[in-house]
This record gives structure tokens, C-alpha cells and sequence, in this order.
């Protein structure tokens, strides 16, 4: 019923290839599905088939208890973590609990007293902070970003000082507790990481793009095959990274049961306060990291803070 409910005509063949069934039990399972009362209309001759009078008849999804915790938990875990389209978390609540039965509800409300999460304020678990909400336009960039990648940003890195930027975006993500965008920037001709919360317009934009996007990701391959900073990591660095690391930075497990990873980024060594933070991360992430390429200016840094030189 849901394949049909997704289709505005199908023929019986299809049904066949799609199913893997006969042509008789399809049409004896049409005809049961029409007995149902589903709005089926048939047209006969070559290109005719079915045809569904209104997509929308489809019955009431039902879950399972567990389906029904598993969504809710999901739910309840999300509080205070600045999620875009959760502007009225009540209304939601109540539609997810109301279409529960009242020994689920129950259940449902037991939980929310039970669970705990690292976000969640113990002495008031229902308490939204002021954080819960998502920067003011991360809603407006996600639904532009899923019609054109290419956008015009009006970027304000100071008060009262806007950049118009002309970008191809890639991903938007959260890192550390804040909004992050990665774009490549058409004018500097760099990938660049811009806090969601200091964006004041998105726009689809109106420019022709420089370049293609299989160009702008061969661009990033480019630099990570080229990155002056190789690092792997123990099974102590990997959950100390999961814990804080700087955007933009992906880890690839090795090992089985991320026992191991690996990570690479191209650092500005002429940047002397960028360095110093790396510094500090770097030794955050605890003895178990490997380094298999450094730069010479950050290597002096870890020198000067451990002592000794750092591990290859």
C-alpha cells in the first residue's frame, strides 16, 4: 500500500517486478487493497494501468512500543542542542505522546523522568535553556541549501560590518556545541568554516559559478592529499576528539571497533595563535597520539610544552 500510496499510476507489471510476485496474486492483492477502500481507478489499453485518485489515503502509521520509546528518547535527547525546525517543542510532544496508548504514555512519561542526558538540566529535566534554540537563520539556510548549493551569504564577522560572499556550500554541521557552515568561497578560492549565527542573509545566488562542483571537490581532495598535519589516534584520543575538536576535521577509524583512527588538516603555519591551539588540542588528546606528518613550527611548539620531542 505505501509503494502505491507513493505513486500517482502503476501497472500491474510493475507490481510484478517490484514484488517479485505473479501476475494473479498482484491482481488479487490490488483487489484487496481497493476492497479496503483505497482510491484506485483503472484505465484499459496499452499505457493504461492504475491510477490513485488522492495521494493522502494511505492508513495511520503505527508503531511498535519500542518504535515509539526509540523515537521519543531520540526526542528527549535533543533538548538544548539548538536543532533547526524545533521552534514549539510542546506541540510536538503532544502529537508524538497522542498517538500513544495510555499504558504507552505511561511508559513514555516514566521515561522522560528516568533518562538523563549530558544536555539536560537535573534538577528540572523539562527545562529548556536558552540555548535550545537554533541560530536564527539556520532554518532559512537549510531550505536553500537543499534546493542550490550556490548561494550569496551576507557574512558580519564584526558589528556593522557585512561581506557579501558568492559560495558553493557543502555541509552545514554542528561542532562543539555550535553551527557551523563549510562553503568554498568563490572569491578567495578557499574552503572556509563560517558560524551559523553570524550570517544575516542567505540567498540562492544569482552569479555563474566559477566552478563546477565535481571541480570544488576535486579542489578538497586536492588539499587533504596535501595536508601538512597527519595524526593517528588510540582508543583514549578517539573519544577525547569525540569530545572537542576543531571544525571541519574528519575522523577515519582504522581499527575494528573504532579501536583506532586517523586524521589529516592543512594548518596556516604563519598563523602563531593557530598553532598554540592545535598545541594545546593535540596534547588534550593524551599520550596515545602518533603523529605521521607535523609541521616544523608545530613540532617546536609541542617541544617546548612536553620536553621531549613528539611521537612519529
Amino acid at each position: 500500500m505505501r509503494y502505491i500510496n507513493n505513486r500517482a499510476h502503476f501497472t500491474i507489471a510493475e507490481i510484478q517486478r517490484e514484488f517479485k510476485i505473479s501476475r494473479a496474486t498482484a491482481i488479487r492483492d490490488i483487489n484487496e487493497i481497493q476492497a479496503m477502500g483505497f482510491p484506485l481507478t483503472t484505465e484499459l489499453g496499452r499505457g493504461g494501468g492504475y491510477y490513485v485518485l488522492q495521494n493522502q489515503y494511505l492508513p495511520a502509521v503505527r508503531f511498535t512500543p519500542d518504535e515509539l520509546k526509540a523515537i521519543f528518547i531520540s526526542f528527549i535527547a535533543s533538548k538544548n542542542s539548538q536543532l533547526p525546525y524545533l521552534q514549539n517543542r510542546r506541540s510536538i510532544t503532544e502529537k508524538l505522546i497522542g498517538i500513544a496508548s495510555q499504558t504507552q504514555q505511561d511508559e513514555l512519561i516514566e521515561l522522560n523522568n528516568i533518562l538523563l542526558f549530558e544536555n539536560t538540566n537535573p534538577g528540572n529535566p523539562n527545562l529548556l535553556e536558552l540555548d535550545d534554540a537554533a541560530p536564527a537563520g539556520l532554518n532559512q539556510l537549510i531550505s536553500l541549501a537543499v534546493r542550490d548549493k550556490h548561494l550569496r551569504l551576507t557574512y558580519e564577522l564584526s558589528p556593522g560590518w557585512p561581506q557579501l560572499m558568492d559560495v558553493f556550500l557543502l555541509h552545514i554541521f554542528n561542532s562543539n556545541a555550535q553551527w557551523l557552515v563549510e562553503v568554498y568561497d568563490f572569491d578567495t578560492d578557499e574552503f572556509r568554516y563560517l558560524p551559523v549565527a553570524m550570517l544575516r542573509d542567505s540567498a540562492i545566488s544569482e552569479q555563474e559559478m566559477k566552478w563546477s562542483e565535481q571541480e570544488i571537490l576535486s579542489k578538497k581532495r586536492l588539499g587533504a592529499r596535501e595536508s601538512n598535519l597527519v595524526v593517528k589516534l588510540d582508543s583514549t584520543g578517539i573519544q577525547r576528539f569525540k569530545r572537542m575538536h576543531p571544525p571541519g576535521i574528519i575522523l577515519s577509524f582504522t581499527g575494528m571497533f573504532q579501536s583506532s583512527g586517523i586524521f589529516n588538516v592543512q594548518l596556516d603555519v604563519t598563523d602563531v595563535e593557530g598553532l598554540a591551539y592545535y598545541a594545546d588540542w593535540l596534547l588534550f588528546l593524551g599520550k596515545g597520539v602518533v603523529f605521521e606528518r607535523i609541521p616544523a613550527e608545530l613540532r617546536v611548539i609541542l617541544e617546548e610544552r612536553l620536553g621531549v620531542p613528539p611521537t612519529f
